[in-house]
């Protein structure tokens, strides 16, 4: 008798915020090892760098009922060093299994955008590899062009701040429900 494969399980419903647990944040840097260093081989051993001793990690977390159950999206945030009202994002990182579903990145990238500008930011970048420039263009970014980072295309990208109204209590968040990638 032959079973037929499931897909695995994927909550229906998460929370964006802050990482404001050990747990949380631990699990948001094995997320980004997985995915940038495992899965697309961009960085050897660990991704992590001179910015996240200031960055503002930012997580999706599944949820089980209320119950916090695991890291499934993660993104930092940070304030350029030499013009405070600029700020930037980078290492977005998605699991696999949630990839499917477009609340998980697009929920990151609000809360990411929303809570810099709550913070003074007055222009929000990032640089995003090439494949993903088309889901930032449908969230209100631009592109100012592409260049190669890390031996992969990327696209540097501005959000529109006029839709990214400032979010003033990231530590909570939001919830969201999951729902599948068009």
């Amino acid at each position: 008798m032959m079973f037929e494969p499931f897909k695995p399980f994927v909550a229906p419903e998460f929370q964006v915020k802050f990482a404001t647990e050990a747990w949380e944040r631990a699990a948001a840097a094995a997320l980004r090892r997985k995915v940038f260093c495992e899965e697309q081989g961009v960085f050897s051993g660990d991704d992590r760098d001179a910015v996240d001793v200031s960055a503002i990690p930012l997580v999706a977390v599944s949820l089980l009922g209320v119950a916090e159950d695991e890291v499934v999206g993660t993104v930092r945030i940070h304030a350029d060093d030499h013009e405070a009202d600029v700020w930037w994002g980078s290492r977005l990182a998605v699991e696999k299994s949630y990839r499917r579903l477009s609340a998980v990145g697009a929920g990151l990238i609000r809360l990411a955008v929303s809570s810099a500008h709550a913070r003074g930011c007055r222009r929000f970048l990032a640089n995003v590899q090439s494949q993903n420039a088309l889901l930032f263009q449908h969230m209100h970014w631009r592109s100012l062009g592409e260049f190669e980072l890390h031996g992969r295309p990327h696209h540097r990208m501005e959000a529109d701040l006029d839709h990214y109204p400032p979010f003033r209590t990231p530590e909570t968040g939001f919830l969201s429900l999951a729902k599948l990638a068009a």
